[in-house]
Order: C-alpha cells, then sequence, then structure tokens
C-alpha cells in the first residue's frame, strides 16, 4: 500500500495527521511526500500518476491539505482513496468561532513573528550546551537532561528546541560522579531544572556494542553499574527520571514537557 501525503506547504501537517491515523492499523504501507504542490500542471501530473499506478494494480491513499479549490479538485477526483484533512473539521470550528476560516498556502507552517527567531535560538543553545560542553549558561536553561552516555540525552534536547523552542541542555553523569555519588556544583545549583533519563542495561549495552564494540564502555556489566549508579544518585538527589527504553523521543519530550511543566513555544 503507497501513501501520498499532498500539500501546498511543507506537507508536515498531512505527514503527522495522516501517520498518527494509519498508526491505528497493522499494515505495512510506503509514503510519498508531496509538498508544495501549488499549479494545476503538477495537481494534474500526480493525478495521473497515482492514476496509472492504480490501473497497474497497485493500491494507495491520498491524505492532502491544499487551500486552492481548482488544485484540491484535481487530486480528490483522482481514482484512490482521498481524505482532506481539514474539510471536515473547518466547517463546524467556522460555527463555533463565528468567523469564516481564510486557507491560505503554507499559512499553517509560515514563520510566524517572534516564534521562528526563539526557535532557532533554542537549537544553537541545545548544540552549545550538548554533553556538558559549557556549564557557563545553565542558568539559561529551561531544563538539564541528565543521564549515562547513549541514554537519548542529545536527540531528546535537539527535539525539544526544534518543536517546541526549549532551551534544553544536557549533561552525561560518569564514574567521576558516582565516587562520591554526588552531583557537580554547577547541577546542584540548578537542580529545579533537572531531569534524568535512564535505559535498561540490555537496550545501552546494544547501542554501545554498535559504537565501541568489545570494550568496557559497552560490556554489559559495565551498562549494569552505570544505570544502577545514576538510578540511586536520581533517588538521592529527588531527581525526576524516565525509563527511554520503549518510548520515541516525542513521547519522551512530551513527558518532560509534562513533568517539568514547561510552556511551549509553537504557535
Amino acid at each position: 500500500m503507497k501513501v501520498y501525503f499532498v500539500s501546498d506547504g511543507t506537507a508536515i501537517t498531512a505527514e503527522v495527521f495522516g501517520s498518527a491515523m494509519l498508526s491505528f492499523f497493522d499494515v505495512k504501507i510506503e509514503t510519498v511526500s508531496v509538498p508544495f504542490l501549488t499549479t494545476l500542471d503538477k495537481a494534474n501530473g500526480l493525478s495521473k500518476q497515482i492514476n496509472d499506478e492504480i490501473a497497474s494494480g497497485s493500491q494507495s491513499l491520498v491524505f492532502y491539505t491544499i487551500a486552492d479549490s481548482e488544485i484540491r479538485d484535481v487530486i480528490q477526483s483522482c481514482d484512490s482513496h482521498c481524505y482532506n484533512l481539514f474539510g471536515d473539521l473547518l466547517s463546524p470550528i467556522e460555527k463555533a468561532l463565528g468567523v469564516p476560516a481564510l486557507p491560505t498556502a503554507q499559512k499553517a507552517h509560515g514563520i510566524k513573528e517572534g516564534v521562528y527567531d526563539g526557535r532557532i535560538d533554542a537549537i544553537n543553545y541545545a548544540l552549545a550546551n550538548d554533553d556538558g560542553c559549557s556549564m557557563k549558561s545553565f542558568d539559561e536553561a529551561h531544563v538539564i537532561l541528565l543521564g549515562v552516555s547513549r541514554s537519548g540525552k542529545t536527540p531528546t534536547s535537539l527535539y525539544l528546541a526544534m518543536q517546541y523552542g526549549i532551551k534544553a541542555a544536557n549533561y552525561p553523569l560518569t564514574e567521576d560522579d558516582f565516587d562520591p555519588l554526588k552531583l557537580p556544583k554547577e547541577l546542584k545549583e540548578q537542580k529545579k531544572k533537572l531531569y534524568g533519563l535512564t535505559i535498561e542495561a540490555n537496550r545501552l549495552h546494544e547501542i554501545r556494542t554498535g559504537r565501541m564494540a568489545s570494550s568496557k564502555y559497552a560490556s554489559l556489566r559495565q551498562c549494569r553499574y552505570e544505570l544502577s549508579e545514576v538510578e540511586t544518585l536520581y533517588r538521592k538527589e529527588r531527581i525526576p527520571f524516565l525509563n527511554s527504553t520503549r518510548l520515541s523521543v516525542e513521547e519522551i519530550s512530551t513527558k518532560i514537557m509534562a513533568d517539568m511543566q514547561l510552556e511551549r513555544h509553537r504557535v
């Protein structure tokens, strides 16, 4: 089954919304994103491509967000199963708000004053404060992620910055922090911003083996030791923490946002 995400903008909304719907079904799919479909020529070309595939025996679904009614009609008329992701929602929202919708191409993901610059600033902050590179600007952080090496700190920090404009620093806890079992002075001073990540030892062993096989760093024994110590430290210092083993970076980030009561900077 081929699934098309079509939009006159970035197609991000179609991808997110369509993927969320498809997550309810245990089917194998091939996804194709078609952003910036802004002319009738492009729409007719895509419609012909889809129709040709269906004529050859393929099946497909189309999720689309398109403002122009003529382009929308071309996509809707192709032989596939087509779903206008905004179509069934805008009318009741118009009634609830008492004002008409004014759909504009790319409006859903346009650059909004203040938000874009803030997001770029947060990304730069996450990169500059990754893996304990510097602790001089920890006072600017919204959250400081802790954890052993390869427990998910960096991808989570970047996701928080890119999606929510959150300034997330991260610091790797090592054996130097386990003996004696205490936080560095710079972290103690920012204790209300600290949030810990942990992971199952077997999974950490797999990840580290892919990076540095046959090393003490990657050994299951070392992974078990570090995780035991870091979780003991979290509990001793009363730092909230989360096991990231079976969670996506999106789920980890959402949980952190909720637990730390952080404000989203994305609208």
